[in-house]
């Protein structure tokens, strides 16, 4: 194990935390003591005090135990961000059941996948998905949906942009439960605590990119360790204000901009969807204090064309993860906000974060230190031997947020873990190295590698590079087959506003070849509207890999000039 990052650790702060050995619920309880009327929650104006909010999670906890929800039960939640989702996450928790936090951009079919694989017996939805939960249900053991409204929550006067479909009121099925009338008819009587810190809490899914879904299982432990270190970390108190904008079902957004913040009593800015001018409203009405993000949202808000003019001079942290900042992002955000973008690293699989930058020294493009009682290596992909600083291997992480594995598959979970020093670790398949320093640094995923003539090329360094370019508004590379350099290097551009007929592929290109190395630069660029993105907003470079490989075997190989 390598102890050069505890040189750069926070002042002030201990390298290990000892956590509450409680169920995660007991957080909210324990501000809602605290601080009763503190605001909890912001929804567009919408005000929800501690006291509230505990009111209804006793209430929804009281209506699944009468609904036959037990111990171990899996209830999902197929949700946008809303306070039914927060409601209801603590509510299942309440009811000694297990939450399955299900992205709401998924189809019938591939819902009705993640309810069998995990055995859901109650799902709580809008009504905007509710027809998708309803068609799931049927080819499924799902007994029971409650489907809530956006209006539910809104008030009548916004107080900052709510998008139009969240306005009005939609139908239901006659089978479904309504949320309100649950929420109303049940007291809040929730059913004896059985449950204990080492229970299964949570059963989180991989976003299946490589292969079919797979359950993580997350106990109360494993979810208190990173809801706490997110707290600690941050500094947050109960007068920090946190905007949400990640979604709640990603790890990254329930911990950071959930969890962490009903931990300390804080209030949470709630946003259903993203956009950029309810953002930077939310940040000057309510004087939010942290912001946890990806580079996407980043770059979208500094793009805002007012954006120097606008008052972002309550923020103390922003930071995130899920991709590099570019280098300009990065110092367009210090230039308007004063800040650096503190990047740090996870997976579904550890609830979150593994590594953070210190607040006072980050470093660019790099996931930073180990969190508390973390211990990170980087080992040989070949012989699995532990590699010095510099050398690129595989990251391997040991640590209290790690799941205790996969749901119901065995065979995952051999290949999952190893053990090193009597220790653990899960095997992230990420290609990471250190510095001299002992901070982490992504290289990429091994199989986004391009090998281009022989060269290796990872596309993360050409993204950062293009993103220096003042037409580029977004970017992504992927390698395309070539018979002769086995991949050459192409990028999918997305333009700023005002260049868009300005500037044509051929000015990338020769830009990008007085940029980079000749065997990195991109020999083919192409202009598109949009890039695909996953329901965390996370490009997905996968989809465009797969787009560009199916072109080819239609269209055939680009003819390359040199």
């Amino acid at each position: 194990m390598n102890t050069a990052h505890f040189k750069f650790w926070p002042a002030r702060l201990p390298r290990e935390l000892a956590y509450p050995r409680v169920p995660l619920f007991e957080f909210l309880e324990t501000s809602a003591r605290r601080y009763p009327e503190n605001t909890a929650l912001i929804y567009y104006g919408r005000r929800i005090s501690y006291r509230e909010l505990l009111d209804s999670v006793e209430r929804l906890a009281a209506a699944l135990h009468r609904m036959g929800v037990k111990k171990g039960d899996r209830v999902a939640l197929y949700l946008q961000n809303t306070p039914h989702f927060i409601i209801g996450y603590f509510g299942i928790m309440r009811a000694n059941g297990v939450v399955v936090p299900v992205n709401p951009m998924l189809t019938a079919g591939e819902l009705k996948v993640l309810l069998e694989d995990s055995g859901t017996s109650v799902l709580i939805t809008t009504a905007d998905l509710c027809p998708k939960a309803v068609k799931a249900k049927e080819e499924t053991g799902l007994r029971e949906i409650i489907a809530g409204d956006y209006p539910d929550y809104l008030p009548p006067d916004p107080e900052i942009p709510v998008p139009a479909a969240l306005l009005s009121r939609e139908e239901t099925d006659p089978s479904v439960r309504r949320w309100l009338d649950i929420l109303n008819d049940n007291p809040p009587a929730p059913p004896a605590v059985e449950v204990e810190t080492g229970d299964l809490a949570m059963l989180p899914y991989t976003s299946g990119s490589t292969g079919i879904p797979k359950g993580c299982m997350h106990t109360h432990a494993t979810i208190i360790s990173n809801t706490v270190s997110s707290a600690v970390w941050n500094c947050l108190l109960a007068n920090s204000t946190v905007l949400a904008t990640l979604p709640l079902f990603h790890v990254t957004g329930l911990i950071h901009s959930f969890l962490a913040p009903v931990y300390a009593g804080s209030t949470i800015v709630l946003l259903s969807r993203w956009d950029r001018e309810a953002a930077v409203t939310a940040i000057e009405k309510y004087r939010c204090t942290v912001w946890t993000n990806i580079t996407t949202m980043v770059v979208d808000l500094l793009n805002h064309p007012d954006i120097a003019g606008r008052d972002l001079s309550s923020l103390m942290i922003i930071g995130g993860g899920g991709a590099p900042v570019p280098e300009a992002v990065a110092q367009k955000l210090h230039e308007v906000t004063g800040l650096k973008y503190l990047e740090g690293y996870g997976m579904t699989e550890t609830i979150s974060q593994t590594h953070f930058n210190p607040p006072d020294r980050p470093k660019l493009r790099c996931i930073g230190i180990p969190d508390f009682g973390v211990d990170a290596r980087i080992i040989d992909l070949e012989t699995g031997a532990e590699l010095p600083p510099g050398s690129e291997g595989e990251l391997i992480v040991s640590g209290p947020e790690v799941m205790t594995g996969y749901w119901n598959r065995p065979r995952d979970n051999e290949e999952a873990f190893i053990f090193m020093d009597g220790k653990r670790f899960l095997r992230t398949g990420d290609i990471c190295k250190t510095d001299d320093e002992g901070y982490f640094y992504i290289v990429d995923r091994s199989k986004r590698m391009i090998n281009a003539a022989g060269f290796k090329v990872w596309p993360t360094e050409v993204e950062s590079v293009l993103y220096r370019h003042p037409a580029i508004s977004e970017v992504c590379v992927v390698g395309t087959p070539d018979p002769v350099r086995v991949e050459n290097v192409k990028a999918f551009v997305v333009l700023r506003d005002g260049y868009r007929g300005k500037v044509t592929e051929k000015d990338i290109i020769a830009w990008a070849r007085e940029n980079m190395a000749a065997y990195r630069y991109p020999r083919i660029v192409e202009f598109v509207t949009s890039l695909p993105k996953s329901g965390t907003g996370k490009i997905q470079w996968k989809e465009l890999q797969r787009l560009e490989k199916e072109r080819v075997a239609r269209e055939g190989y680009y003819r390359m000039k040199d």
